[in-house]
């Protein structure tokens, strides 16, 4: 294993971003001065294409992003989405009508490639594109969603989910990204690690040679499958206890400070905004 790596895998809420949703300008600058080393930075998210192109500072020249839990891999420069893991119409409708009898007053929406869909009751918290639709789940599928989420606004997040993911058992991937009580529905075999060993095995970058940071259970999968890890001091139990490292807060900067201190860079402050000293 390199003491540097040949691509950083970085999740952003909770890791990358600051709690405010923000991102530093010392983050920005190592992870510009490291990709122009010719090191590739990845973004893995749970976070749909179309809420993607306001970080484009963030995603770097290349302007690629691993969406919506590995169901899309985006290009957000050219706003087309290269490759898409989807739920099949049956799987959805089993699956809803199933939890919708276990969970009396469950909501569903989805997030398709084409931008997010909701049921009337579904409580949206986060901003959509004007026109997405709204209506029954039967109507929202076509084209198929990459993701299904539910949520309920009666019940305790976290026991939400784990009654989700029981009622669904291997039908398909449940995960949580600490997104508003959501539970994350994609198809078997979905997650952020299999859509970013897809990605490196294409670009011949051997697994010892990734290094991912992440915070939430949805991350697991990527912090066990990358050579090194890094579970972020504010992360999640689950993403501790699967990383290899642990690095500093994202109020902190952690990610960055990590990679300065790999590629021998020395962030200094200054009134006119961050810089870097090689």
């Amino acid at each position: 294993m390199s003491d540097r790596p040949q691509l950083v895998a970085t999740d952003l809420d909770g890791t990358l971003l600051r709690t405010d949703g923000t991102v530093s300008d010392r983050t920005v600058a190592v992870l510009r001065t490291v990709e122009r080393s010719g090191v590739q930075i990845v973004i893995v998210t749970a976070r749909p294409p179309h809420w993607m192109h306001q970080l484009l500072d963030v995603i770097g020249e290349h302007g690629l992003a691993i969406c919506a839990n590995g169901a899309f891999v985006y290009d957000v420069v050219g706003r087309q989405v290269l490759r898409e893991h989807t739920l099949g119409r049956a799987a959805v409708a089993e699956i809803a009508a199933d939890l919708r009898q276990a969970l009396p007053g469950i909501a569903f929406a989805v997030e398709r490639r084409d931008g997010p869909g909701r049921e009337p009751s579904f409580v949206e918290r986060h901003p959509v594109p004007p026109g997405s639709p709204v209506a029954a789940l039967e109507e929202l599928i076509d084209p198929l969603p990459g993701k299904l989420l539910a949520r309920h606004e009666n019940l305790d997040p976290e026991e939400f989910v784990a009654a989700v993911t029981q009622v669904i058992g291997d039908r398909a991937v449940v995960a949580h990204s600490g997104a508003g009580g959501l539970a994350e529905i994609s198809a078997v075999g979905v997650t952020k690690a299999a859509a970013l060993t897809d990605w490196c095995a294409e670009h011949e970058v051997d697994p010892n040679d990734v290094w991912a940071f992440g915070d939430m259970p949805n991350d697991v999968p990527m912090l066990a499958w990358a050579g090194r890890s890094y579970a972020v001091a504010n992360a999640h139990p689950d993403a501790v206890a699967a990383a290899t490292h642990r690095c500093g807060s994202n109020d902190d900067d952690g990610v960055a400070r990590v990679l300065a201190d790999a590629f021998g860079l020395r962030p200094h402050a200054s009134d006119a905004g961050d810089r870097l000293d090689a």
